[in-house]
């Protein structure tokens, strides 16, 4: 007897799959993507017993044609052959809609099971379900369940293996089309078995027909079946001779029509409530003028929340690094393997601390977005947003990720995954990095106060905001309108009924996303930072090139009798600090600084500043420490006063503006290259945005340079 089984999860979007999916895996879970795509992908395990059952979470999808990733990438899992059921999950309270996917997942000649979830919602709004007569328009069972409860997943289950270890293997019972569609199915089916195509792979030769009547794009294209085009027209023209529509159309509606006959029998409105609970709120949250300042106040909110509560918990981290880092020093002896000491101390711990220091952030972060997302308001805030972002050649949905840019652009760029068209998923993509992630908020905590007085600072800092939007959007539109040319897609943004989410869905949301961040973001900040710190420590300076004799000299200013202990600790640190310059300028960074120094001169950039943005590609926020550093200054948040006291000694604030408006455009760090070449899957997106974002911020800022020098 078969002990191991595969299970393959369906639904349309916000129907509660992914409660079900937690439900039966548990904490057996493993998330990816989908080879070549980046669609999410969930496998799971679920243990009956001695039977062990392999539970594949497919991507939310309305149907199975081939319009977007999901579609594809869920239909090519249905069709590899191993899959031993089906688990189609459907939203109770808007069964009629969700249904039309149940129809096409009939075809496919697999068992299968409906699972109709949030069952206490829809009996709350009233509707009354005749399951039995539901199980035999489908030819499928039907179990009730409550995903946020629990309630239903033990009949689930035993459904679930009494299905898959009987000996009867009994699949859905697929639509009849009428007289001339069906001819045309069996026709084509025919022709289709004898090309023996091994590209349609498993696909039941009816289905295959179906979608060639639907004008599929995936079968039509195939060489093997243009010998049907003379069959397939003949067909086409028949039906639309016939009913006066589309062979695509007839299709549609005979699946629609089925369903609406279903549900006129088996399911009833029992009472009509006066003014349903959702419908109230979204003439509130939806409302022309009132839903952007609803959004935008609920978005301060989270960010509020996100930074205050998360403020102890860095302060937490900030000191237990420094700890550890200390510790070590401490136990490792002096002038044993000191400089794999120095890269322990400072690349690895300074450098994974320094992206760990935020992990507190980004998980309240998560949590408040999966809470928003849970609830069903998140699609509101799209809904609110497209007529906005449509001006630009987005919609809604590409709203949500540049809001969380704000954060961290490497979260920002995986939420992206939720725009179905693929041009304006890369438009969005591309434009990300233009808003100011929390990394750069120390570069312009530092330039403002030390170049503007008190009255200027908030409306600088709202001006380098609104110019990195500003360009975000300008440039979405001329990528819009030039390499991502193409007919807007139709915004449809379906707004889920609002619900509370279960802590256990939040949590897992907020760990898996969290891991993810983790595992894209920390292990190349740790390699940048040991890149870092080799260009910032190589080749070592030998004591003879030095200026002078620093040794020496500290040695003098120790042993005179006629300075107090504070001048002597004073002129020690000083003579400390000048070598440490010298020593930084002698090594790659140095003199890459002063190499960049021909093309940024124009900018108003020194070889200070150009070093300090080499180490911006590791980390925005490591431009500050670098420039620190540079400035003889060896903790630039220690010494936040003298350090703007340097600057100011030494740029314009000119300059210093100019300084910030680069960093806000060039390319982005180095954890957000990788990311958008993950999610590209291309390395010619991931050098088009670093070289693109770089030119851009080139030719901007040496504009606004130069243009400024002529009113000095």
């Amino acid at each position: 007897m078969k002990r191991s089984f595969k299970i393959a999860l369906a639904g349309n979007p916000n129907c509660g799959k992914t409660t079900i999916f937690n439900l039966l895996t548990g904490t057996h879970q493993h998330v990816g993507n989908y080879s070549g795509v980046t669609v999410e992908r969930k496998i799971g395990i679920c243990r009956m017993g001695e039977i062990k059952i392999e539970i594949v979470d497919l991507p939310g999808i309305y149907s199975l044609s081939s319009a977007t990733a999901e579609e594809r990438v869920a239909f090519s899992e249905l069709m590899a052959g191993d899959v031993d059921l089906i688990l189609d999950v459907i939203d109770s309270g808007n069964a009629q809609r969700n249904l039309y996917l149940t129809t096409q997942l009939a075809e496919l000649n697999i068992p299968m099971v409906l699972l109709f979830n949030m069952i206490d919602e829809a009996r709350n709004r009233g509707l009354v379900f005749n399951f039995p007569i539901l199980e035999r328009f489908f030819g499928a069972p039907i179990v009730e369940a409550v995903g946020s409860t629990g309630e239903g997943i033990d009949v689930l289950k035993r459904l679930l293996l009494q299905k898959l270890c009987s000996t009867e293997r009994t699949v859905p019972r697929p639509i009849d089309f009428g007289s001339v569609a069906m001819n045309a199915i069996g026709e084509l089916a025919g022709e289709l078995g004898k090309l023996n195509l091994p590209e349609a792979g498993r696909i039941p030769l009816r289905y295959q027909a179906i979608r060639l009547l639907e004008q599929d794009d995936d079968l039509r294209r195939l060489p093997q079946t243009e010998v049907l085009d003379p069959l397939l027209r003949k067909w086409r023209k028949e039906i639309h001779t016939r009913f006066g529509i589309s062979s695509e159309t007839y299709i549609a509606d005979c699946r629609y029509g089925m369903i609406a006959g279903a549900c006129r029998e088996a399911i009833r409105m029992k009472k009509r409530s006066r003014h349903q609970f959702t419908e109230e709120i979204d003439r509130v949250v939806t409302n022309r003028y009132l839903g952007l300042p609803i959004f935008f106040l609920i978005m301060f909110l989270v960010f509020f929340l996100t930074f205050q509560c998360s403020l102890p918990l860095m302060d937490l981290l900030e000191f237990a690094f420094a700890k550890l880092g200390g510790l070590i020093e401490a136990l490792w002896p002096s002038r044993h393997l000191d400089y794999l000491r120095s890269l322990i101390v400072e690349g690895i711990i300074g450098g994974v601390g320094g992206v760990l220091v935020f992990l507190p952030n980004i998980l309240i972060l998560f949590l408040a977005i999966a809470f928003l997302e849970g609830t069903g308001y998140m699609a509101r805030a799209a809904f609110v947003m497209d007529g906005f972002m449509h001006k630009f050649g987005l919609h809604g949905k590409s709203f949500i990720p540049m809001l969380l840019g704000f954060g961290c652009t490497v979260p920002a760029i995986m939420a992206t995954r939720t725009i179905e068209s693929e041009r304006d998923r890369l438009t969005t993509i591309m434009v990300l990095p233009l808003m100011s992630c929390g990394a750069r908020l120390p570069i312009y905590s530092l330039m403002i106060p030390a170049f503007f007085p008190p009255a200027w600072q908030a409306p600088v800092m709202w001006l380098i905001y609104f110019i990195g939007v500003a360009l975000a959007l300008i440039c979405a539109g001329i990528l819009k309108s030039t390499l991502f040319r193409g007919d807007d897609e139709i915004f449809v943004m379906e707004l889920p009924p609002y619900r509370m989410p279960t802590l256990r869905s939040l949590l897992l949301y907020m760990l898996e996303r969290t891991m993810m961040y983790l595992h894209k973001a920390g292990t190349f900040i740790l390699t940048a930072s040991i890149i870092l710190f080799l260009f910032n420590t190589l080749p070592e300076k030998p004591e003879s090139a030095y200026s002078k004799d620093y040794a020496a000299a500290i040695e003098k200013i120790e042993q005179s009798a006629g300075l107090s202990a504070d001048r002597k600790k004073s002129e020690t640190a000083t003579l400390a600090a000048e070598k440490e310059k010298e020593r930084i300028q002698y090594s790659i960074a140095g003199r890459i600084g002063n190499a960049m120094t021909v093309v940024f001169q124009p900018l108003g950039f020194d070889w200070k500043v150009c070093s300090a943005l080499i180490g911006a590609f590791a980390g925005k926020e490591l431009f500050v420490s670098q420039l620190g550093i540079l400035n003889s200054f060896g903790d630039a948040e220690e010494n936040a006063t003298p350090l703007r006291e340097k600057l100011r000694e030494d740029y314009t604030p000119l300059q210093g503006f100019c300084i910030m408006l680069f960093c806000l455009i060039t390319m982005p760090c180095i954890a957000t290259v990788a990311v958008v070449r993950r999610e590209t899957n291309s390395w010619k997106w991931m050098f088009f945005q670093m070289i693109g974002l770089t030119l851009l911020a080139y030719l901007i800022t040496l504009t606004v340079y130069q243009i400024g020098l002529l009113f000095r």
